[in-house]
C-alpha cells in the first residue's frame, strides 16, 4: 500500500512550495491530497528575492485542491506538508486546521513546514513548546511566540518536524521528508 501525504494550503500559496512537494511525492508513488478551506482551484503566487528588503510577489499557476479541511480525517495520512506563501496566515483561522495539524504531532508522523508555514503552528503551540525549527526569517517572532527555538539554518530536522526557510531549500527539505516517511 502506498503512503498517503496530506498538504494543507489555500489561495496565495507559494507556487514552488506547493508544486515541488506535490510532484516529488507523486514521483515517489505516494497518494497526495491537497486540502484547502474549500475544494476549488487555488491561486498560487511566486515569491522572489531580487534585492528588496523583503520578497516580491507575482501571480502564479492555478492548482486544484481535492478536499476541504472539514472533510479531512488526518488518521488516513502518513505525513503532512504545509507549504508557505501567504496561505498559512489565513488557513490557520480555519477551525479544522488545529485538529488536523495536532494529529500529526500526537501520532509522531512527519510534518514538513516550509517558509511561512510556521504561522499555522501558532494554533497548536503546545506541540512546539521547547522544539527547534526554522522558517522564513520574518516568521522568527511567531516561532518564538510558540515557545520554540528559531534555528538560523535553511533546513532543520528535529524529531518528526522537518522545516525549511524558503523555496530554494526544497531539495533538502523534500529529501528529509521522504526519508522520514519511508522509515
Amino acid at each position: 500500500m502506498s503512503k498517503k501525504v496530506l498538504m494543507i494550503t489555500g489561495d496565495a500559496v507559494e507556487a514552488l512550495e506547493v508544486y515541488y512537494p506535490y510532484y516529488r511525492c507523486l514521483e515517489e508513488g505516494y497518494e497526495v491530497t491537497i486540502a484547502a478551506p474549500s475544494k476549488k482551484k487555488l491561486q498560487t503566487v511566486v515569491h522572489d528575492f531580487i534585492g528588496w528588503d523583503t520578497y516580491t510577489e507575482s501571480k502564479g499557476y492555478l492548482i486544484d485542491s481535492q478536499a476541504a479541511f472539514e472533510d479531512i480525517n488526518p488518521e488516513e495520512y502518513d505525513g503532512l506538508i504545509i507549504p508557505g506563501g501567504r496561505a498559512p496566515e489565513y488557513i490557520r483561522l480555519n477551525e479544522n486546521v488545529p485538529r488536523i495539524v495536532a494529529h500529526f504531532f500526537e501520532a509522531n508522523k512527519p510534518v514538513g513546514a516550509i517558509c511561512h508555514a510556521s504561522l499555522v503552528f501558532t494554533t497548536v503551540r503546545q506541540y512546539l513548546e521547547g522544539r527547534e525549527l526554522t522558517a522564513y526569517i520574518a516568521c522568527k517572532p511567531d516561532v518564538e511566540a510558540c515557545g520554540a527555538t528559531y534555528i538560523e539554518n535553511p533546513l532543520h530536522v528535529e524529531g518528526n518536524l522537518i522545516s525549511g526557510h524558503a523555496w530554494p531549500d526544497l531539495p533538502g527539505f523534500m529529501r528529509e521528508f521522504i526519508k522520514q516517511l519511508n522509515q
